[in-house]
């Protein structure tokens, strides 16, 4: 029989992205976890452990379980006899959900357009600290997919950016965040994940297919996914959609190929709550299903007696999940009791605070960072305390409620009208969410705050200590303005949810609202809280408007991180994660796929734009956007100089060797990029220099690394980039590896995907 290694290696490439051939090729068996470096000592007492189980005690392992005793989204079967007490597995994506006494942290996409690997890391370590003071297991996240595909996509927010590149370092370092936490992350998901629409099966209609082919799917899709398994992810979570034409969680090509093989990974793959469609699935590499049994429990016994599953094989599913168990040190006696901390919030119950004090300037800090300055024609900062500010619109000031309801545990509390709806129904819900300050998107990646600090209150604290009389109207479209006013404040929003597409990429209530104000004052502010992209093009070139911030989802401490950045008390330093177009139709894709003319209950989405995604096509197609993939405004103004280039690799070398995905080799340092960045404004700030790399038969430029550096006025610091072997390769469909191509490779060092200051070149 021949090895899985060969098996993958010798099976046919993914479909070509034509849904009339797609197909995911077989791959099995599924192979054994190896228990190799990090992994050693877990796996040994893993496998110990899971060498005293019966078959039984193993497949309950492997499956969840309703309980009474907590509220967790899911959670594992126990072994008394043994004193193995289980698992709980629990949402979210910006802090733990549906619970009482944690924090809300900024939502990933902020935290994207923070390009802040150190704030990252903080922020993932804090929340990964609740998670464990709340009994959690395993978070359920961080998000690699959806990475954007369509701008319309309803969980966008939940990931950091549609770029691979700075999705995977901010997902990695999130893994690792969590994991120094304590808490299992859960990478997901995986992969091709990139609607909400027909994601999954309801009424009859299957989940959509994504037919992406094997190098899309390589050097776009998977790149955040290799990420997070070399930062030692413990966890994978296989997506609702099918992926050329087979279901993710019973698709061996992806789970025992790709994954398991190429990139070795150690963990345990985890389905999306019910993503499961046969018994099969166990072969094809998944390892543990959710909420309930699902195709397993005694079905999965019975196959085992009856030979038609290896009882290896479910030995391996219980030994990776054991593995990850042991790796996080969950073992210890200082791990609460699963779920302790996650319970029905109407009963009685022990309150369990899980904040932490330390984590209070990681989360306003986090706010600040993740607010994109887009445009300022000297409005900002105010250069004296206001005698009179005026604020507008329904993002102003907090929800009506925030209490135990599905609202709050859903994120809902600012769009009422998203509380009842069932999923996979057909829904049309208003852009904005008119209920009030956004600070998160909706459903499972959502989590509720211990307050919420929102513009308005944190307005009106500024002006009681500044004498600033302040005027407001939250409610009327067309609202009169106080002649007098400095500055006029105008807060609208865009709101996304898991389960559903959104409706556009703007609102004419909104985009009215700030005609009208900007028509009756001479200085109009707009801040816009979007759960992703939000286009301005119908005001942004009003002379009336002075500045524009996108402020995307601060968290909790949204309202005094905007007061400290308008007041020049914090700098702008926040960089789109995406690029923001002029109009709906710039962009590669926009609308998710459909059941297409016929209706068909077997829906298809065919990736034929490749890897042309966002500023990858817009460069290419040499379409000029608002703002582009990278940029940010600052208070002060930054030089760019001394750029240096090392190539530490022999040319010869590099060129057209195949490099597995395992081997170590394709995450060595094979050149390094330096630069000086001096501030040369007036004011201190923060600039997140980019580089952009040139790859032979690609995209013209792709993100390959980022630096943020904080610096007084007249400072210089010099910015270091390393590249790898990975960074310069394109996967190869043939030797199904990856291979640095001959040519040359331009360089680009800039403040963003379209200001580039530097150029050089690497040759090979």
């Amino acid at each position: 029989m021949l090895s899985p290694l060969v098996t993958a290696l010798l099976a046919p490439v993914l479909a070509s992205a034509s849904s009339g051939y797609a197909q995911s090729p077989a791959v099995f068996p599924s192979p054994p976890g190896r228990g190799a470096g990090v992994w050693a000592d877990a796996y040994a007492s893993a496998r110990d452990l899971v060498g005293q189980m019966t078959l039984d005690e193993r497949v309950n392992v492997t499956r969840g379980f309703a309980v009474s005793h907590n509220v967790c989204a899911g959670n594992t079967g126990t072994v008394p006899r043994l004193q193995w007490p289980g698992m709980c597995l629990h949402d979210a994506g910006n802090g733990v959900r549906a619970t009482d006494l944690v924090n809300s942290y900024p939502s990933a996409l902020h935290v994207g357009a923070a390009w802040d690997k150190s704030l990252t890391y903080e922020r993932a370590y804090y929340i990964g600290k609740e998670f464990k003071a709340k009994g959690v297991n395993v978070v359920l996240g961080p998000n690699a997919g959806p990475l954007g595909r369509s701008p319309l996509g309803g969980r966008n927010w939940e990931g950091f950016s549609v770029d691979p590149y700075l999705s995977g370092q901010l997902n990695a370092v999130t893994v690792v965040g969590h994991q120094d936490a304590g808490v299992i992350a859960n990478i997901k998901h995986f992969i091709a994940n990139e609607q909400e629409a027909y994601r999954r099966r309801y009424f009859g209609v299957e989940a959509v297919s994504a037919n992406v082919d094997d190098k899309t799917l390589h050097e776009f899709y998977l790149w955040p996914f290799m990420d997070s398994v070399r930062a030692g992810v413990a966890s994978v979570m296989c997506s609702y959609n099918r992926i050329n034409n087979t279901y993710a969680c019973e698709n061996s090509k992806l789970m025992n190929g790709v994954l398991k093989t190429e990139l070795a990974f150690e963990g345990f793959v985890l389905l999306d709550w019910d993503a499961q469609h046969n018994l099969e699935s166990a072969n094809a590499g998944l390892d543990m299903v959710m909420p309930r049994a699902g195709f397993w429990g005694d079905n999965l016994t019975e196959a085992v007696v009856n030979g038609s599953i290896g009882e290896d094989r479910v030995t391996d599913m219980a030994t990776r999940i054991l593995a990850a168990w042991y790796l996080l040190g969950q073992n210890d006696t200082d791990f609460a009791i699963p779920g302790i901390g996650i319970k029905n919030l109407t009963s009685p119950h022990e309150q369990v605070d899980a904040r932490i004090p330390e984590s209070q300037p990681v989360i306003l800090e986090g706010a600040i960072a993740g607010h994109v300055l887009v445009k300022n024609s000297g409005a900002l900062p105010f250069r004296e305390k206001p005698t009179m500010l005026s604020v507008y619109g329904y993002d102003a000031t907090i929800p009506e409620t925030k209490n135990t309801d599905n609202l709050f545990q859903l994120g809902f509390t600012s769009s009422r009208e998203m509380g009842q709806a069932v999923l996979g129904s057909e829904q049309h819900f208003d852009q904005a969410a008119r209920g009030g300050t956004i600070i998160t998107g909706g459903r499972a990646g959502a989590n509720g705050p211990s307050y919420i600090d929102d513009p308005l209150s944190a307005i009106q604290r500024r002006a009681r200590a500044d004498g600033t009389w302040i005027n407001w109207d939250l409610i009327s479209p067309n609202p009169d303005v106080n002649g007098a006013s400095d500055a006029c404040l105008v807060f609208i929003n865009a709101m996304a949810t898991e389960g559903w597409e959104r409706e556009g990429l703007h609102d004419d209530f909104s985009d009215g609202l700030v005609l009208n104000v900007a028509s009756k004052c001479a200085n109009t502010i707009v801040v816009i809280h979007a759960a992703g992209v939000r286009l301005v093009d119908q005001w942004i070139d009003h002379d009336n408007i002075t500045a524009a911030v996108i402020a995307h989802l601060p968290g909790q401490d949204s309202g005094e991180a905007l007061v400290r950045l308008i007041y020049g008390e914090a700098g702008f330093s926040g960089k789109l994660p995406y690029t923001l177009a002029k109009n709906e139709s710039d962009y590669a894709v926009y609308a998710p796929c459909g059941r297409g003319p016929s209706n068909t209950t077997d829906p298809q989405c065919d990736f034929t734009e490749g890897v042309y995604i966002d500023y990858r096509h817009f460069d290419e197609q040499d379409i000029t956007p608002r703002y582009e993939f990278g940029y940010g405004l600052s208070y002060t103004t930054f030089n760019y100089s001394s750029l240096s280039i090392e190539v530490l690799a022999v040319h010869p070398e590099l060129r057209g060797v195949p490099i597995l995905s395992s081997d170590e080799s394709i995450w060595e340092t094979v050149a390094t990029v330096n630069a000086t960045i001096t501030n040369s404004g007036s004011l201190a700030g923060a600039e997140i220099a980019q580089l952009y790399l040139g790859i032979p038969n690609s995209p013209p430029k792709q993100l390959r690394g980022f630096e943020k550096v904080s610096l007084a006025p007249g400072e210089s610091a010099e910015v270091v980039f390393e590249l790898t072997r990975r960074d310069l390769s394109v996967w190869d469909v043939i030797t199904q590896a990856w291979i640095v191509q001959g040519g040359e490779y331009p360089v680009y060092v800039g403040a963003s995907s379209r200001d580039v200051r530097l150029t050089g070149g690497i040759s090979v």
